[in-house]
């Protein structure tokens, strides 16, 4: 039977153990947040990947938990050589998990192994030290304080994954940076446990060698995840960036820059002038006396260029992102395909989530652009819904109009019907429309509001696509684009965003 630290039990052994358990629960955690979110960012559907990561690596504790009781023999070699090996397997996991998709077909099979192994592994490091200390301390003292710094830790991790680790650290780096810290908590143990710890000497060589590999990893993370970029995107990455909320990700091939968040892509500067200016002119030109205009989403600034070609019209833009919008102002290349329209004094930039800012606002507006990512996920799709519709009609004026990014017509077709009916059932009378954008294929428009529609009679000089006699066409649909039957999205039942997902896995095929 080992024996417990040398000194006693003193208070400080007591808090350096215990500080020990608040790490490898951190550490635990952010392994399983990494494979949660990587999966999110690279596959879609967080609610699906999030909740079968997170049941797969409970599961895989509790394996790790049951398989510790046929541990009866050197249980602080054991803990220490767990720690080594959650250390390698969780530090590494966020590089293997970008190499895999990058490189393989594989990427499912890579990321649950990595979640077993990692959570059957975590799931042995609290039973093993707890059979540690039980002989040096009361045991109920150990299960009660082992608990509570393991929750602690846990905590920790969870607030500090979203606000500090993904936006200044990455992926990648993140999940390196903890199995640093692991392999230093391993350290460590060798010294607390000293007394139970025959070679002790090859365990430290171990440790030391362990943080060798992980901090050339940390130092070479950005070649890494780059490295996984260059496979994964056609054209060559010239600039990435995790925020709080997604991966920016631009590429750029001769004078063609795209802009792709979590892998999907938002724009190419060869022809997103179609979409933006579909976007906006057949609405904004209709309304002669508009001056006020709210934008949600857009944080690319390309919409407000558009709507900034109307003179004395004032801009209120809210977008979640902040790390989007600070990009979109900063750099040159991209304050040059904007034209600077978000340093424009004519326009407000608001960083918050737009349903919530919904509910808490009160201002009027006469045109509304929602230009929101695709609903390929519940989170997305809560500002597609009923409810969030609703919301925004307290702020459109009486003869105002909203249109809505909606998908494509021809490879979403329910999907995009879904959006027309979901804003016909929320009180709004329709008229959809859609165009051709070489980067997208057929892409489709749904504008709404609570009087009549008429075309514009005129349009902004300076127009590269749309001309007044190419606005009628736009809203005729052709026999294959026609009205299929779909549900209105409502926020307790997203029908949209599974009409989303199974037509799109459809062209996937």
């Amino acid at each position: 039977m080992d024996a417990g630290p040398r000194g006693g039990g003193g208070r400080g052994v007591q808090v350096a153990l215990f500080l020990t358990v608040l790490l490898i629960a951190a550490c635990g955690l952010v392994y399983e947040l990494v494979a949660g979110a990587l999966s999110s960012y690279l596959l879609g559907d967080s609610v699906t990947q999030f909740s079968t990561v997170i049941g797969t690596y409970l599961f895989a504790m509790g394996v790790g938990s049951h398989l510790s009781r046929y541990v009866t023999r050197g249980l602080a070699w054991r803990f220490v050589t767990v720690e080594l090996m959650v250390a390698v397997v969780g530090g590494f996991s966020a590089t293997a998990l970008f190499l895999a998709f990058a490189w393989t077909d594989a990427f499912r099979l890579v990321l649950y192994a990595l979640v077993i192994v990692i959570g059957a592994l975590v799931g042995l490091e609290i039973p093993l030290l707890m059979r540690i200390l039980r002989n040096r301390y009361d045991f109920k003292d150990v299960v009660a304080n082992v608990l509570t710094f393991d929750y602690l830790g846990a905590l920790g991790a969870s607030l500090l994954f979203p606000i500090l680790l993904v936006p200044r650290l990455g992926m990648v780096r993140s999940a390196l940076a903890f199995g640093v810290v692991n392999a230093l908590v391993a350290l460590w143990s060798t010294h607390l446990f000293r007394d139970s710890l025959p070679r002790r000497r090859t365990l430290q060589a171990l440790c030391a060698a362990a943080l060798v590999v992980l901090g050339t990893g940390v130092w070479a993370a950005e070649k890494i995840t780059r490295s996984a970029e260059a496979d994964i995107y056609a054209d060559p990455v010239v600039f990435s960036r995790d925020s709080r909320y997604q991966r920016i990700v631009l590429t750029a091939f001769h004078d063609d820059l795209r802009l792709f968040l979590n892998g999907h892509l938002q724009f190419s500067s060869r022809d997103e002038y179609r979409y933006h200016e579909a976007l906006v002119h057949p609405g904004l030109a209709a309304l002669l006396g508009a001056r006020r205009v709210l934008v949600l989403g857009g944080g690319d600034g390309l919409a407000v260029r558009e709507i900034l070609r109307y003179p004395g019209v004032s801009v209120t833009l809210v977008d979640l992102d902040p790390e989007m919008t600070h990009i979109f102002r900063t750099n040159r290349t991209l304050v040059g395909l904007n034209r600077g329209s978000l340093n424009s004094p004519r326009v407000r930039v608001i960083n918050a989530d737009a349903f919530v800012w919904l509910g808490s606002n009160r201002e009027m507006f006469d045109f509304v652009v929602v230009d929101f990512p695709d609903p390929s996920n519940y989170a997305v799709g809560k500002l597609y819904t009923t409810a969030f519709y609703r919301a925004l009609q307290t702020h459109l004026s009486r003869d105002g109009l909203v249109v809505v990014q909606s998908t494509s017509p021809m490879f979403a077709r329910t999907a995009f019907w879904s959006i027309e009916r979901t804003l016909h059932a929320s009180g709004l009378r329709t008229w959809p429309y859609h165009l051709y954008v070489p980067s997208f294929g057929e892409w489709g428009f749904v504008m709404a509001g609570r009087g009549d529609y008429t075309l514009p009679t005129a349009l902004p000089s300076g127009l590269r696509f749309l001309t007044l006699s190419s606005l009628a066409p736009l809203f005729q649909f052709p026999a294959d684009l026609q009205p299929v039957p779909a549900e209105a999205n409502r926020l307790d039942d997203q029908a949209l965003v599974r009409y989303y997902g199974d037509e799109w896995k459809q062209i996937e095929r």
